[in-house]
C-alpha cells in the first residue's frame, strides 16, 4: 500500500478491529449460566483446548455496517484506489481459505477479483504477498512470540472468540448455551449481550466445536437490528495438519520484497497506559475505559491530513464528517474519529464518546 494512502491504511483496520474485535473485549460474565448441560463457562474455557488444533478450511465473511460506497479501486488515484480495495472488505461478502498447524503455522488466502493476498506464518518468519500490486513483505517476529499472523483487514471466528475470553467481566448477560451445526459440525453457541446500554453492539454470538472447542462462527448484531452487522465463519472445515509446503513461502520472480525485523521489538504490554493515564510510549496505542465502552487511541501524527493531495481530501470528505476538533465516520458498531491533529480515536461507542475522549 502507498505510504500517502494513510486513511485506508489507518481508518479501514480500526474499523474491522472495533467492529469484530474491540465491542466483544466485554466479555462474558464471570458466573456460569446454572442448569446448563455444558454451562456457558465451560463452552467458553473449552476454546482454550483449540490452540493447537490443525486444520484446513474455507471461511466467508459478511458485512453490513452502514458504511459509504465508494467508486471502484479500478481506476483513479491510488489513495482512492487503495480505499475502495480495503474498504470492499467490510462491505462486500468474501472467501478465503485457511490452514492451520497449531499457534505458529498458519497460511491464510483471500481471493479478489482475480487477485490474491496470502499471509503466511512459519514460526518467526511472517510473509504477505499481494498478487494484484506484486508486493511482498517479510516480517521477522520476536522469538517465543504468540502473535497471530495478520490478515489484512479479515479476520476469523478465534479472533472474535479470544477476545470475548481474554477479559471476563460482569459488564455482560451470557445465555445458555443452544446446539447448532457449523460446516457439518456441532457446536454450541453462546451469545454475549452488553449491560451497557452506551455502545453500538446488540450481541455476539459465539459457536464453538462440541469437540474441539475451536470457534467455527461468530455474528455482530449492532444495537436495535436484527440483521448481523458482521458475520465470518467456516463453510468447510476438516481436521488434521495441513502439508507442510503451505508454510512455505518464496516471493515470484520480480516481486517489490519489503523486510521488516522485529526480532528485537518490546515483548507485549510494553508501551501501554499505567494507572495514572500516562504514556509509556509516544507511538504505541492506548485504551481508555473497559468492557463494551473501550476507546482505543492512536497518537499524534497517525493521520496526518497534511500529507493528502487533492484526492485524498476528496475521499476523507466522502468517508467522515466534520465534528468539533476534526471529522468522523460512525458505522452500525464503530465510530472512528479523527483529530485535527492527527490523532485517531475509534470504538463501539457513539461519536460524541470519542470526542469527549479527545478532550
Amino acid at each position: 500500500m502507498k505510504k500517502s494512502a494513510w486513511l485506508p491504511a489507518v481508518v479501514a483496520p480500526v474499523v474491522v478491529a472495533a467492529a469484530v474485535a474491540a465491542p466483544v473485549i466485554a466479555n462474558a460474565a464471570n458466573d456460569p449460566v446454572a442448569g446448563t448441560d455444558p454451562s456457558a463457562a465451560s463452552v467458553l474455557a473449552s476454546v482454550a483446548a483449540a490452540k493447537n488444533a490443525q486444520y484446513s478450511g474455507s471461511l466467508s465473511q459478511t458485512s453490513d455496517l452502514g458504511l459509504p460506497e465508494l467508486p471502484s479501486g479500478s481506476g483513479g488515484s491510488s489513495v482512492q484506489g487503495d480505499a475502495s480495495d480495503v474498504l470492499g472488505l467490510l462491505t462486500a461478502s468474501h472467501t478465503a481459505r485457511v490452514y492451520v498447524d497449531g499457534p505458529h503455522k498458519q497460511r491464510f488466502q483471500l481471493t479478489q477479483q482475480l487477485a490474491e493476498q496470502d499471509v503466511v506464518r512459519n514460526g518467526s518468519d511472517v510473509w504477505t504477498w499481494d498478487s494484484k500490486e506484486r508486493t511482498a513483505t517479510h516480517v521477522v517476529l520476536p522469538e517465543r512470540t504468540a502473535a497471530a499472523a495478520p490478515t489484512d483487514g479479515a479476520t476469523t471466528p478465534a479472533d472474535v472468540a479470544q477476545r470475548a475470553i481474554d477479559a471476563i467481566t460482569p459488564s455482560t448477560t451470557v445465555s445458555k448455551p443452544t446446539a447448532v451445526r457449523v460446516a457439518g459440525h456441532d457446536a454450541w453457541q453462546v451469545t454475549l449481550t452488553p449491560k451497557s446500554s452506551d455502545t453500538l453492539v446488540g450481541s455476539v454470538r459465539l459457536a464453538v466445536d462440541q469437540q474441539t472447542g475451536l470457534p467455527l462462527r461468530a455474528t455482530v448484531l449492532a444495537a436495535g437490528q436484527q440483521d448481523p452487522a458482521f458475520q465470518v465463519g467456516f463453510t468447510s472445515l476438516d481436521y488434521g495438519a495441513p502439508a507442510a509446503r503451505l508454510f512455505d513461502f518464496t516471493p515470484p520472480s520480480g516481486a517489490d520484497v519489503t523486510t521488516k525485523d522485529l526480532s528485537d521489538a518490546p515483548r507485549h504490554g510494553d508501551g501501554k497506559r499505567d494507572g495514572s493515564g500516562d504514556h509509556r510510549s509516544g507511538t504505541a496505542p492506548t485504551v481508555t475505559g473497559s468492557g463494551w465502552d473501550a476507546v482505543v487511541e492512536l497518537p499524534a501524527g497517525t493521520a496526518d491530513r497534511t500529507k493528502l493531495g487533492a484526492d485524498g481530501s476528496g475521499l476523507l470528505d466522502q468517508l467522515t464528517k466534520p465534528v468539533g476538533g476534526g471529522r468522523a465516520l460512525q458505522t452500525s458498531l464503530v465510530s472512528v474519529y479523527l483529530t485535527d491533529d492527527g490523532r485517531v480515536y475509534a470504538g463501539a461507542v457513539p461519536v460524541s464518546a470519542l470526542v469527549a475522549a479527545a478532550k
